[in-house]
């Protein structure tokens, strides 16, 4: 579960609060998506926790040799054990196979399924982490969307902002982005039209990305 292509589609895509002081990754793996976070966020500083001690100590290693140590920890423990001091922005790439068959190795089985850590819980953790008007942001299946957004009306998170997630253009969108406010401001919203756009990552000249997936990633290439 290293680099791979949500993780930086929710790093370079999640909308940033303001105020963000602080920052939560939840599953952070090898630290990818906290990097990103204190590359775009100059003055935050970067809890990234993970229930993997070997993805906690690449994590860690991996924030010793980038240029924002000082702001970035990776600390072992579960969601759900984490006693902190709330956080403005909250961002999950979570585990997010739900009935499908699981894989034999443990490792990628923990990173990949919801067994240890559900959506419901994944959302009212982080409503109690989040600040007033912070943000938690995920990427999921698309197939998640609806359910993930019925849950979320529950714990009082409302979507501010989804874009949907295509391979290409003539293709079903394979995932989906959400940022969610704790502000209940926002409750009177009736309709997701209005929060929602489309990325699509290949076009049809069979570039390896399209424009706007180069333009929307374009401050962490080397």
């Amino acid at each position: 579960m290293k680099v791979g292509t949500d993780g930086v589609l929710l790093g370079a895509w999640t909308p940033l609060p303001e105020p963000c002081r602080r920052v939560l990754d939840i599953g952070t793996g090898s630290g990818l998506i906290a990097l990103m976070l204190a590359q775009r966020l100059p003055s935050s500083t970067v809890l990234a926790i993970d229930v993997d001690e070997a993805a906690v100590a690449q994590a860690a290693e991996n924030f010793l040799s980038s240029p924002w140590a000082e702001r970035l920890q990776a600390e072992h423990v579960a969601l759900q054990d984490l006693q902190a001091e709330p956080f403005d922005l909250i961002v999950s790439n979570p585990p997010y196979f739900v009935d499908s068959l699981k894989n034999p190795d443990a490792q990628r089985r923990a990173a990949r399924h919801t067994d240890s850590l559900s959506y419901e819980q994944l959302q009212s953790c982080s409503a109690q982490l989040l600040t007033e008007g912070g943000t938690l942001a995920v990427i999921l299946p698309a197939e998640a969307e609806a359910p993930f957004l019925t849950l979320a009306g529950q714990q009082g998170l409302t979507p501010y902002k989804i874009t949907r997630v295509h391979t290409r253009a003539n293709k079903p969108a394979k995932r989906v982005l959400m940022a969610l406010k704790m502000e209940t401001s926002l409750s009177s919203l009736t309709s997701l039209s209005s929060l929602t756009s489309t990325l699509v990552l290949q076009d049809e000249s069979g570039a390896p990305r399209s424009a706007a997936y180069e333009e929307l990633c374009r401050e962490f290439y080397l």
